[in-house]
């Protein structure tokens, strides 16, 4: 018999999503982001519920080629560009719009030998301090871009590093400004957290990620309580054993945990093989027939253990729900000291996969 562990993607909480970030971004056109196989929802299935955006913005070609054979005709974004002469030959023939963020890429543009000129999004940074041309060499690389008979359309792009913070947005914006100063063209500058939290920064193009798939820009959960999102994945799982433990004893590798009292122990087939974070301390949230508990002792490859004081006529084959609908990805990842992105994105390949 297999595990009963399963990965299970709503592709109408995607939907629902994306509707969200037009809702609040009505005047603008939406880059859908799916990179990294779509946050670990996988792209086959994240299609089916974003298929109704304007363009989808990834990083991999072979992503973008998935796309195309999916049956997308519209726009498709390389967020991060090419590396090689031979990724241009790859975009013209997919059609595919490319991010140029420094001279070597505008570069390879200049040098191409095209069936059409390609549209890109000359990026600029403007504090992140990753990808982009510093702002005071910006006009200069834009007007060798518009010089380029390979060249396109030029949208000015730019990424936010604060966007959910305090912090925010409007130092970059001033320096993305004064950059750009003078130049005509439309703007991509929003992340999910600009497009929620800065509707001055919308411009043409957003680019949503994180709220596509339900979870917080900011990994807290309180900071999109209220807006309608919907968890796009459902880690669940059913308890293998019950185990009942004495005052004193200890529960699993290391006995990092020691019962108080004499309590049942529920052992769930999830470990961090499956992608389940092995640092989960003790009192992350978990779900068992409904009712929310807490991960006790170290989380191993293949299981962890779970308090089922709550949980009293819990037996093995109850449910579990390791983040999903109840239990939110955000409120595990807190409990780990990480971001929502990161447990979406670590689903390990054993794990079976299914769309609703």
């Amino acid at each position: 018999m297999p595990r009963p562990l399963l990965a299970t993607i709503h592709t109408a909480a995607l939907f629902n999503n994306l509707s969200i970030a037009r809702r609040y971004a009505p005047k603008s056109k939406v880059w859908a982001v799916v990179k990294a196989n779509a946050y670990g929802h996988g792209l086959n299935r994240a299609f089916s519920g974003l298929n109704s955006t304007d363009g989808f913005g990834l990083l991999n070609l072979e992503e973008a080629v998935k796309l195309r054979e999916l049956g997308w005709a519209g726009p498709i974004l390389l967020l991060e560009g090419s590396e090689c002469i031979i990724d241009i030959n790859i975009i013209d023939h997919y059609s595919l719009t490319t991010t140029v963020h420094c001279d070597e890429q505008l570069r390879m543009l200049e040098m191409a030998q095209l069936s059409k000129p390609v549209n890109i999004q000359l990026k600029m940074n403007s504090g992140m301090n990753r990808l982009g041309y510093v702002a005071e060499k910006y006009y200069a690389a834009w007007r060798r871009a518009r010089a380029c008979s390979s060249i396109g359309q030029i949208t000015l792009m730019t990424h936010f590093s604060s966007a959910e913070s305090a912090s925010g947005v409007q130092h970059q914006l001033e320096i993305f400004e004064h950059g750009a100063n003078g130049i005509l063209g439309a703007r991509s500058l929003s992340n999910s957290a600009a497009t929620l939290w800065h509707p001055h920064t919308h411009f043409d193009w957003i680019r949503p990620g994180i709220m596509l798939y339900g979870a917080s820009p900011s990994g807290m959960l309180a900071a999109i309580q209220g807006l309608g999102l919907q968890p796009a994945m459902t880690l669940s799982s059913e308890l293998i054993a019950v185990q009942t433990v004495e005052p004193g004893d200890g529960v699993g590798y290391g006995s990092i945990f020691k019962a108080q009292e004499r309590m049942r122990i529920g052992i769930v087939a999830c470990g961090y093989a499956d992608g389940y974070p092995r640092c989960a301390p003790e009192g992350t949230p978990i779900l068992v027939d409904g009712v929310r508990t807490r991960v006790v002792g170290r989380v191993s490859m293949d299981m962890l253990t779970v308090d089922l004081s709550l949980c009293p006529s819990a037996i093995i084959g109850s449910s579990v729900e390791l983040w999903g609908r109840d239990v939110l990805i955000d409120d595990v990842a807190v409990a780990c000291g990480t971001v929502g992105y990161e447990l979406m994105c670590a689903i390990a390949q054993r794990v079976p996969v299914c769309s609703e």
